[in-house]
């Protein structure tokens, strides 16, 4: 799961566009299959959101959650596909995106009515 945070005037005109690009990134770099998507686009008024020195209003907050298996250099492919790409295809500049990966055990995931650990038919692989 994907969850994306900006200010609203930002982040809405942007936001299919934004999706669209992540999602080609895990794509990828991960193997993600074009319908697993869950993405979760929060428009935050300017009031808000802080964010730090040196970053302009568009500055972009990307959170990804995903199971644990993917080693450190698919992580850090990802983390550099999302830069390039955002910023040549949105126009965001890299200095104005921060991505989080946050990972949990795949018994700690919950979909389909089963944990992330007893689902034997995804069709991607975690361990990459």
């Amino acid at each position: 799961m994907v969850v994306i945070y900006g200010i609203n005037k930002h982040l809405n005109p942007i936001k299919r566009e934004l999706s669209e690009t992540i999602h080609a990134c895990m794509q990828s770099v991960l193997g993600m299959p074009e319908d697993k998507r869950a993405h979760r686009i929060v428009p935050l008024d300017e009031s808000d959101f802080f964010y730090p020195g040196g970053r302009t209003e568009a500055y972009t907050v990307i959170e990804i959650n995903m199971m644990k298996g993917r080693t450190p250099e698919t992580q850090k492919a990802l983390i550099k596909a999302l830069f390039k790409t955002i910023s040549s295809t949105v126009g965001i500049s890299p200095v104005d995106i921060e991505i989080t990966i946050k990972e949990q055990e795949k018994y700690q995931w919950g979909f389909r009515g089963m944990t992330g650990d007893e689902a034997a038919d995804l069709q991607y692989k975690v361990d990459v």
